[in-house]
């Protein structure tokens, strides 16, 4: 186990760098990575799994009654973002109505499963960001196509009970087992399982990233002008996702660990499902602004964290006590 708590260690510190490595991996080898999506699915609810286990029911029901962070991530999340995201594509892409739906398409789709285990490894809070991605989840079937018909006018018809299954599984399941566990032995194994399954979480999240990156890969190979505009649009406002999650926390006074999760929450999307969403419903054209934010979401999540960490270290954070 010492091997492996080094490995954690080290992946821990450098995950800026870990990350991009794991997206060269995915786009360089495609073929070899995409066979590994069909378990991306087993790997989210491990993911959540670990991530959960250092929360409890008692700190969930927490969040709730202090309901104004979530209330503002959930704002940002389905409000803010997709208007300033249909703001800018009516700016530089009105001439093409597909790729402003998927620019849009991408920033309505939930909170990203995987923000659970950044904002795990980065100490935030666990239990807000639980209630953030379950509630945001659960109500993705009528949020999103809402969210769409309200910013671009769409009108989509989506396969609400195959999505929640898939989504109940790769969260709400894993989540209620790693609060179930602590409620029932009453936190006595919570720190020591935790700390034994977080190297195996950081390894999830390379496979994770690995294999969602190969299905970039036929785009990278077949950039335009125009692709690369989108590209770099879509990178502007999925770094400023994090950048108001960060701003939100700092405005309303909430503590480090609230700062993180909102940071993350604010900052990550569930791309798989815009993906799934865009393929099914729309022209191919709408697929490119979602996947291509698969390219850079983890980079971002990396570098933001790398910020945040080194702001923390210079005591410039927070200590206000408001998130709990």
């Amino acid at each position: 186990m010492r091997y492996l708590y080094s490995f954690n260690r080290l992946t821990e510190k450098y995950m800026f760098l870990v990350t991009p490595v794991c997206l060269l991996i995915g786009i360089s080898f495609p073929e070899q990575t995409g066979r590994l999506i069909v378990y991306v699915p087993y790997v989210f609810a491990f993911m959540t799994f670990s991530g959960s286990l250092k929360s409890c029911f008692r700190d969930v029901a927490c969040v709730f009654r202090r309901p104004i962070p979530l209330a503002a991530t959930l704002f940002m999340l389905h409000f803010l973002l997709p208007l300033l995201t249909r703001a800018a594509g009516g700016l530089f892409f009105s001439q093409h109505p597909y790729l402003i739906t998927g620019m849009v398409l991408e920033f309505v789709v939930p909170s990203a499963v995987v923000s659970v285990m950044w904002v795990s490894i980065y100490r935030g809070s666990g239990p807000f960001t639980l209630s953030v991605v379950l509630m945001d989840t659960l109500l993705a079937p009528v949020l999103v196509p809402f969210s769409l018909k309200l910013f671009v006018g769409s009108s989509v018809r989506m396969d609400a009970l195959g999505m929640m299954r898939e989504l109940v599984l790769m969260i709400a399941v894993p989540a209620l087992l790693a609060l179930t566990l602590n409620q029932t032995t009453k936190g006595k194994y919570q720190e020591a399982l935790s700390r034994r399954l977080a190297p195996f979480g950081k390894m999830a999240l390379m496979f994770v990233v690995c294999a969602n990156s190969s299905k970039v890969a036929p785009f990278v190979r077949e950039m335009t002008p125009l692709l690369f505009e989108v590209t770099a649009v879509m990178f502007c406002i999925a770094s400023l996702g994090f950048v108001l999650g960060w701003l939100g926390a700092a405005l309303l006074r909430q503590n480090r660990e609230y700062a993180v999760s909102m940071m993350f929450n604010t900052g990550m999307r569930n791309i798989s499902a815009g993906a799934v969403i865009a393929a099914a419903y729309f022209p191919p054209a709408v697929i490119f602004p979602v996947m291509i934010c698969d390219l850079f979401q983890q980079v971002l999540a990396a570098v933001f964290a790398k910020l945040f960490a080194e702001k923390d270290e210079t005591g410039g954070e927070s200590e206000e006590e408001g998130g709990k």
